[in-house]
C-alpha cells in the first residue's frame, strides 16, 4: 500500500502544477518564457532592420514598440532564476559554465559575422579599420552579441558580491540605481549594464516568487487575463505618450512586463502553441546566435521583390530568422557536421563534458 507521501509524488516524466517534467531539470513554463523572449529580440531585429532599408513604418511597429519596455528586462530576469544553484558551484566549475561557455559562443560568432560583414566594412573603414573593430569587440561587444557578453558578467559579480558576504538586497538596490542614474557614456557595455543588472538580479533574489506568480497564473486563468489586459493598457498607453523609458517608469514596466511574460508563457504550458514556443526557448542560443544572416539575406531578397507591405515583408524576415537557425542546428544534427557551431567542444571546457549514463 502507498503512503501519503508516495502518493503525492508525480510518476516519473509526468508534468506538475508548475509545468516542471518530474525526474526532468528543465521547467516548461521557462523555456516557452525563453522563447517568447528571444522571438521578441528577433522580431525587433528584423522590423527595424526593414523599416530603417524602406525609410518607413509598418504595421509591426506598433507592436515592437508595445513590447520594447520588457523584452530585454524579462530576458535578463528569467537568465537569472536558476543562478543561486550556479552559484552553489565552485570557482573553476562556475566560471566554465557561466563565463567560457558564452565566452566560446561570443568568440567564435563574433568571427562568423565579420567574416560575413568584413567587405561592407571595409569599404567605410579600410582594412585596417576592420581588424581594429574586430579586437574592439573583445572589450566592447559587438552588435546583437551583447546580450551573451553581459550575462557572464552579471553572473561573476552576483557570485563575487556573494564571496564578500553581501546581502541580496544591497546589491538589487545598487542595481536598481544603476537603472535610475543617468547613465549614458555611449559604451553599449557600460550602459546597458547600469541598465539591465537589476533584471538579473531581481530574477535571482525573487526566483521563488516568479515560481509561485507562474504556478499560482496556470490556476488562475481568467484573473490572469483580466490582469493581462489591464497591464497591456497601461504598457500601451505609456508607450503611445512616450513615457516607457522614463526613469522609475521604465523600471516598472520592466518589471510588471517580466511578470507578464511569465504568466503568459504559464498560462501557454496548456496550450498547443506553448510546445512550438518550448521548442524555441530550448533552442534560444541557437536562434540568438545565428538569426542575424537568414534576416539580412531575407530582407534584401524580400524587398528586391517588392511583393508585399512593409509590415508583411517584416514578419515574413522575422519568420524567416526565427526558423533558420532550427534548419541548420536540424541539419547539423543529421550530418553530425558542425557541431561546433551549437554545442561546445571539450577543447573550450576546464573538464571534458560527461557522457551520458545509460538508463
Amino acid at each position: 500500500m502507498q503512503t501519503a507521501q508516495q502518493k503525492k509524488q508525480p510518476p516519473i516524466g509526468a508534468e506538475t502544477s508548475s509545468g516542471t517534467t518530474a525526474g526532468a531539470s528543465r521547467v516548461s513554463w521557462v523555456d516557452i518564457a525563453k522563447g517568447i523572449s528571444i522571438c521578441l529580440v528577433v522580431m525587433m531585429h528584423s522590423v527595424l532592420g526593414v523599416e530603417k532599408a524602406v525609410g518607413a513604418e509598418g504595421w509591426m511597429h506598433g507592436i515592437v514598440a508595445f513590447c520594447q519596455p520588457f523584452r530585454i528586462p524579462a530576458f535578463f530576469l528569467i537568465s537569472g532564476l536558476f543562478l543561486a544553484r550556479a552559484l552553489k558551484r565552485d570557482w573553476a566549475d562556475f566560471l566554465d559554465r557561466k563565463l567560457l561557455h558564452f565566452a566560446y559562443f561570443y568568440v567564435l560568432w563574433l568571427t562568423l559575422q565579420f567574416i560575413v560583414k568584413a567587405p561592407i566594412f571595409a569599404a567605410d573603414v579600410g582594412w585596417g579599420g576592420v581588424v581594429m573593430l574586430y579586437l574592439t569587440a573583445f572589450i566592447e561587444p559587438f552588435g546583437t552579441l551583447w546580450f551573451i557578453y553581459l550575462l557572464p558578467l552579471f553572473a561573476i559579480v552576483v557570485k563575487l558580491a556573494r564571496g564578500w558576504n553581501i546581502p541580496t538586497i544591497p546589491v538589487l538596490a545598487i542595481a536598481a540605481l544603476l537603472h535610475l542614474a543617468p547613465i549614458h557614456t555611449g559604451s553599449v557595455l557600460i550602459d546597458e549594464f547600469a541598465s539591465r543588472f537589476v533584471f538579473f538580479v531581481a530574477g535571482y533574489a525573487f526566483a521563488e516568487r516568479v515560481f509561485a506568480v507562474a504556478e499560482w497564473a496556470r490556476s488562475n486563468g481568467a484573473v490572469v487575463l483580466a490582469a493581462l489586459v489591464g497591464w497591456g493598457l497601461i504598457n500601451g498607453g505609456l508607450v503611445v505618450y512616450g513615457l516607457e523609458g522614463t526613469p522609475g517608469i521604465a523600471l516598472v514596466l520592466g518589471g510588471l512586463g517580466a511578470l507578464a511574460v511569465a504568466s503568459v508563457a504559464s498560462l501557454a504550458t496548456t496550450l498547443p502553441i506553448g510546445g512550438f514556443l518550448r521548442f524555441f526557448g530550448k533552442n534560444s542560443l541557437v536562434i540568438y546566435l545565428a538569426f542575424f544572416f537568414p534576416m539580412g539575406v531575407a530582407r534584401t531578397i524580400l524587398l528586391k521583390l517588392g511583393l508585399f507591405d512593409i509590415g508583411t515583408t517584416s514578419l515574413l524576415v522575422t519568420l524567416t530568422a526565427i526558423l533558420s537557425p532550427l534548419v541548420l542546428k536540424a541539419l547539423i544534427d543529421w550530418s553530425g557536421w558542425g557541431t561546433f557551431l551549437f554545442e561546445r567542444p571539450n577543447w573550450a571546457r576546464l573538464a571534458p563534458k560527461a557522457k551520458p549514463q545509460p538508463v
